[in-house]
């Protein structure tokens, strides 16, 4: 097909009247959700912890996904294969986890304490009465999420500019108005409810396209001959190096050290509901990743050469096929998804950004002692969300061809110096505030001079000795110092009730 056919189907009004019908959902949603929200950070910020395990289930994975998984993972797997899927079984096991046991504990203190935030959290724990762990944490969460929001922002102006033939820069400037306008509305209400509608839109997506495409090509048992027959390796989950499976299942460990997940886990309505959320959100990772994975397969049968998908780009592969085997209301919808994994991230890293300047510099630093009406706080929240949504178009429109390599760097930096440093705190008693002191940092330094020299960062994904140097710098530097007082007392805040 064309490029001139391409555009006619994805200026079909039927997939428009689709795509369309998706973004006033979304806006409507966040003006629902805009009283509850109004009435203080709590709401605004973590939903009043009154949400239930379905939505923190389907907003907890799908917020950590991004388009990364319709579009790279599709990628991944039609240029090497089914050994693509070692890239998300490391992050559907540790959140498996996550879900059990981790989030159990992090609810139930956060709840007693009344934490809003992840560095509340850290400040509460270890006792920072001057601020200063606080506000590092702060600093390492701004550092890493202006580019992260940026990404997904030119993510979805390429997503316009190859569905829609609308100019790039436009492209970009919609995505961000979009997500600002149930963002800066419906805070974390409207954001988690549209995450739960987002990855109902994704897993169909994900689950449809791989099932009509393979339909299409004579059936699952002739798509894996044809397949074989081009190189076994198309065939083979196991055609891959160790030192690239190790990588790959690496990615998973930065799933404790994003706080945009995390801030759903202290949601939940009850921390005894975690154990069906684990199984919900387990199952969601499973089908969206076979999914990605099957799509990948078909279109390497489909396109047996790059050449013959969009620019060459195998990240065009997925609108690509919906393009070739869909109506153009389904393929509408498919369009749609992709910008439910973009929006989905987006909207999670504002919100966290958010809380850590109102939160945690201004109300807890700047005005640690006085007390400063909810009402207004949700006005600088709101306000915040504002300007950091103009910062991350700025960096975008200045940085277009620059800004992807953040996606990935930012996961690793932050799930190498948040994650070691969060899980040693909620499992280890001698934990001290100099040792997270000693994590953060060297988690933060580590991610950055191994991404920086070329000869380590080929030879495995930065996130993995990051995060093993700071969970090791965490634990030495904690030997060698005092504990926070009422150590007892914070371990039992995390216990069930």
């Amino acid at each position: 097909m064309d490029e001139t056919q391409s555009l006619s189907i994805a200026l079909d009004p039927y997939a428009i009247s689709a795509f369309a019908g998706y973004l006033l959902f979304l806006i409507g949603i966040g003006i629902y959700s805009s009283r509850f929200s109004s009435k203080g950070i709590s709401e605004y910020f973590i939903g009043g912890r009154k949400m239930n395990r379905f939505v923190v289930a389907l907003s907890a994975v799908v917020s950590g996904r991004s388009a990364w998984l319709l579009l790279g993972v599709t990628g991944m797997a039609y240029a090497q294969g089914p050994s693509a899927i070692w890239a998300v079984a490391g992050y559907i096991i540790v959140e498996l986890f996550l879900f059990l046991y981790y989030a159990r504990r992090l609810r139930n203190f956060t709840e007693k304490r009344n934490c809003i935030t992840v560095p509340d959290f850290f400040a509460d724990r270890f006792n920072d009465q001057n601020g200063y762990l606080r506000l590092m944490i702060v600093v390492i969460f701004l550092i890493f999420m202006i580019g992260y929001v940026s990404a997904q922002f030119v993510a979805g102006g390429k997503a316009f500019a190859s569905g829609f033939g609308m100019n790039q820069d436009l492209g970009i400037l919609v995505t961000a108005i979009i997500v600002l306008a149930y963002t800066i509305v419906g805070g974390f209400l409207a954001v988690s409810l549209t995450d739960m509608f987002q990855a109902i839109l994704m897993i169909f997506a994900l689950v449809a396209l791989p099932i009509i495409a393979i339909y299409d090509a004579g059936g699952l048992s002739q798509l894996l001959i044809q397949l074989s027959e081009m190189d076994i390796a198309y065939v083979d989950p196991f055609a891959i190096s160790v030192g690239a499976a190790i990588g790959f299942l690496g990615i998973g460990l930065g799933s404790p050290g994003n706080p945009h997940i995390l801030a759903r886990y202290m949601s939940i309505d009850d921390s005894k509901q975690l154990r069906i959320a684990a199984v919900i959100g387990t199952i969601w990772n499973v089908l969206m990743a076979w999914g990605a994975v099957f799509i990948g397969l078909a279109g390497r049968a489909f396109f047996p050469e790059v050449d013959m998908l969009p620019a060459s780009d195998t990240e065009n592969l997925f609108p690509f096929l919906a393009q070739q085997h869909l109506h153009p209301i389904l393929f509408g919808i498919v369009l749609a998804s992709i910008f439910a994994a973009i929006m989905s991230t987006a909207d999670s890293q504002l919100l966290v950004a958010a809380s850590s300047v109102v939160r945690d510099v201004y109300d807890k630093i700047i005005k640690k002692n006085e007390i400063i009406p909810q009402k207004r706080l949700v006005l600088y929240s709101r306000s915040v969300v504002f300007l950091l949504v103009v910062l991350s178009l700025l960096f975008g429109f200045l940085a277009e061809d620059l800004v992807f390599w953040l996606v990935l760097f930012a996961w690793a930096g932050l799930g190498a110096s948040i994650g070691p440093t969060s899980i040693l705190a909620l499992y280890w008693k001698g934990t001290t505030r100099a040792g997270v002191y000693a994590g953060l940092i060297t988690g933060t330094l580590v991610t950055i001079a191994w991404y920086y020299i070329p000869v380590l960062k080929d030879s495995l994904y930065e996130l993995i000795p990051g995060f093993l140097a700071a969970l090791l710098a965490t634990w030495i530097v904690s030997l060698y110092t005092e504990p926070a007082p009422q150590v007892e007392q914070a371990f039992e805040d995390m216990r069930d009730s």
